[in-house]
């Protein structure tokens, strides 16, 4: 899969490896069923179904799906990846070896189903959010070892992606700044540390009420302030009492229901775990045609 198919941030994803290992655990040492009941010479030809109504996304992963389990495999794209779609469309349609066609079928149907329930929801809390600035993100509350297709998936419904790990920004949750020893400790050691290192990471740092707002302002150097469990109220005021000096993240247990009275206080962005978390796929079907 080129570069150009998987978002910058997520290049080190070996997608390959992913879909190889997704494989294996399902095979094991065979898929008996399709061996016992189709001829190894046999042919067919299926069409990827829309279910439910939503927002595509995983088309590009099941192509690279198709094309591991058999190069020979014709896959033909009708509907991209990030395109609403409705009940009955067709996405895509296969044709090659059935045996082949039947061994992809439940890990592209997997794959798609998820990130499509990903991208849908994704893409509702931003029209719940619609006439504001604010960037509704992802979190790391993600399926262990498929977090870059779930993160793929909330670009796709539009949303951005907050940090891909551990790796690429430091931020300074409640208990690092209570085991730190404060926020001012917290702050240092974590300046310090990008020092010693010569690392160039971005900063941010959870605050819990108003008066942790006030001591980070008071220290400085950090690039965010995550607000974290904030009432609409204080959270008008937290914003006003940064005043664009760093950027301002709102984050925790906000739903629909509160979405649009969080990104109308003026934020910059808006976490929100339940996008990789708390999903229902998106209903969709892989059928044999003739």
């Amino acid at each position: 899969m080129s570069k150009k198919s998987v978002p910058e941030r997520l290049y080190n994803i070996n997608l390959k490896k992913f879909i190889a290992s997704a494989l294996a655990e399902d095979r094991g040492d065979g898929d008996h069923t399709s061996l016992a009941c189709i001829p190894a010479s046999a042919k067919g030809k299926a069409q990827l179904l829309v279910k439910e109504n939503g927002v595509l996304a995983g088309v590009q992963l099941a192509v690279e799906i198709f094309k591991v389990v058999d190069k020979t495999l014709k896959v033909k794209v009708l509907i991209a990846d990030g395109s609403t779609i409705k009940i009955g469309n067709v996405v895509l349609t296969v044709e090659g070896k059935s045996q082949s066609i039947l061994l992809a079928e439940r890990l592209v149907l997997n794959c798609m189903q998820r990130m499509s329930g990903i991208a849908t929801k994704t893409n509702y809390l931003l029209q719940l959010c619609k006439g504001t600035h604010v960037k509704v993100i992802d979190t790391r509350k993600t399926t262990p070892n498929f977090r870059a297709m779930e993160k793929w998936a909330v670009l796709l419904g539009g949303g951005a992606n907050h940090r891909i790990g551990l790796y690429d920004m430091i931020l300074i949750k409640d208990n690092h700044v209570d085991y730190a020893g404060g926020i001012k400790q917290a702050i240092d050691a974590a300046n310090s540390y990008l020092k010693s290192k010569k690392k160039k990471l971005k900063i941010e740092i959870e605050t819990r009420n108003l008066e942790e707002v006030k001591q980070v302002l008071k220290e400085g150097r950090v690039h965010r302030i995550m607000l974290d469990n904030f009432s609409t109220g204080d959270l008008k005021k937290a914003v006003k009492l940064i005043n664009g000096k760093y950027e301002t993240e709102a984050s925790g247990g906000i739903t629909e229901q509160t979405i649009g009275n969080y990104a109308r206080c003026g934020v910059d962005f808006i976490s929100v775990g339940a996008l990789t978390h708390h999903i229902k796929s998106l209903d969709l079907s892989l059928k044999a045609i003739k």
